[in-house]
């Protein structure tokens, strides 16, 4: 099979699963990802256990990595296990993927894209990784991979490998992104320090903390340039927008669940300030299910709570409306130049709150390219920005020197 034909093939599958499984994330209607058992094979196999004593390493570097032989031709994939830290500074274990050409490296290596996925839920098995093939949710990968870019998908911590909740915890999700590139860097397949970041919807939220504490964090990468779709900005603006919905109830069951996790030390951040008694029962259920083939409990078990999930507003009730604004991305120019698309009928990340994000980034001085994608929802705005993200991708972080 020729190139051509393949990248053909790849960009008909990442259709038809885009439009099944992403576009779903408004509607919580997903289809199933995995055999019937084999997420739960996978976490409890030996590569997503975490070694005991859990062994010492700087964030990045690689504890275990596997070839997956499920991956396209022209490519060459792992799944990986590596250091990370959480939003604290604690050493944590995240899982993930890299997919590289699987041809010789230029002189001078190649960029790394670090991808950010949407939601596909927060417990160990919901993590991309433990898929058949992974690779689905990369949206744009055979495009990067056939450009010459090294791609780097982070689960996230707690999902594949256990660790602390990351759900819209924005210092540890930004921290995995960029410590998938590191670990990417361990692999014989002429990773550059050069790096991309590339997310949608909850992935465009990690993307932008990535970018934003990158300098700090991860000082020897030169982040030349991130791109975000949909991406979760103004999160009590976005909670308030939402909540009116099955959608809007089963993702902030995920982000309240993991904030009282998370931020457990912080008085006051107990469930029932906020929620109502209902609510309090159902949120830890809700959290343990996946967007993936588990829709009909998610269902059964928020549908009730539309318009009787909330007893309080969020934003407004401390601690939640300072951990709400912990959250939030923005705030600071960026220091790499950002691409944002925006689908002009979203119905879980709405426009306006897109549009907003932006202005205050031109006004705080970042580099901004904006695209609106008209009669385009939530799940299908990062493969329909390809078009225009991948041509701005290469005059800013071109995938060779």
């Amino acid at each position: 099979m020729n190139g051509d034909v393949r990248a053909g093939v790849r960009v008909a599958a990442s259709v038809v699963m885009a439009a099944l499984a992403l576009a779903a994330l408004g509607a919580c209607s997903l289809p199933r990802q995995l055999v019937e058992g084999a997420e739960e094979e996978l976490t409890e196999g030996p590569f997503y256990t975490i070694p005991t004593p859990m062994p010492e390493g700087e964030p990045g570097a690689l504890v275990r990595s596997e070839p997956l032989p499920s991956a396209p031709d022209g490519v060459d994939a792992w799944r990986v296990l590596y250091h990370s830290t959480d939003l604290d500074g604690a050493d944590i274990l995240v899982s993930g993927v890299v997919a590289a050409p699987d041809d010789a490296a230029p002189d001078g290596g190649r960029t790394v894209v670090s991808w950010g996925h949407p939601t596909t839920g927060t417990r160990e098995r919901c993590a991309p990784s433990v898929g058949i093939d992974p690779f689905d949710l990369i949206e744009g990968m055979g495009e990067l991979i056939d450009r010459g870019y090294i791609v780097a998908a982070t689960d996230y911590s707690g999902m594949g490998a256990a660790g602390p909740d990351s759900f819209l915890v924005g210092l540890t999700e930004g921290r995995n992104v960029l410590d998938a590139v590191r670990a990417a860097g361990g692999l014989d397949i002429g990773a550059s320090d050069r790096v991309a970041l590339w997310g949608h919807s909850q992935g465009g939220h990690a993307a932008l903390f990535a970018a934003q504490q990158a300098a700090d964090y991860a000082p020897e990468l030169d982040v030349q340039a991130v791109a975000v779709a949909a991406p979760a900005v103004n999160l009590g603006k976005l909670l308030d927008a939402d909540i009116g919905d099955i959608s809007g109830v089963s993702i902030a069951s995920y982000a309240f669940d993991a904030y009282s996790s998370v931020y457990a030390s912080t008085p006051g951040i107990d469930l029932d300030t906020i929620l109502t008694p209902a609510a309090v029962d159902a949120v830890p259920r809700m959290a343990e299910l996946c967007l993936f083939g588990q829709n009909d409990e998610l269902h059964e078990l928020g549908q009730p709570l539309i318009g009787g999930f909330l007893s309080a507003d969020p934003a407004s009730t401390e601690p939640w409306a300072s951990v709400l604004a912990e959250n939030t991305p923005g705030g600071a120019r960026l220091e790499m130049p950002l691409y944002v698309a925006q689908g002009a009928t979203d119905t879980l990340v709405r426009p306006e709150l897109t549009a907003a994000f932006v202005e205050q980034q031109r006004t705080l001085g970042t580099e901004v390219t904006s695209e609106v994608l008209s009669d385009t929802g939530h799940g299908l705005v990062a493969l329909r920005a390809l078009s225009t993200m991948l041509p701005w991708l290469e005059k800013t972080a071109p995938a060779r020197e």
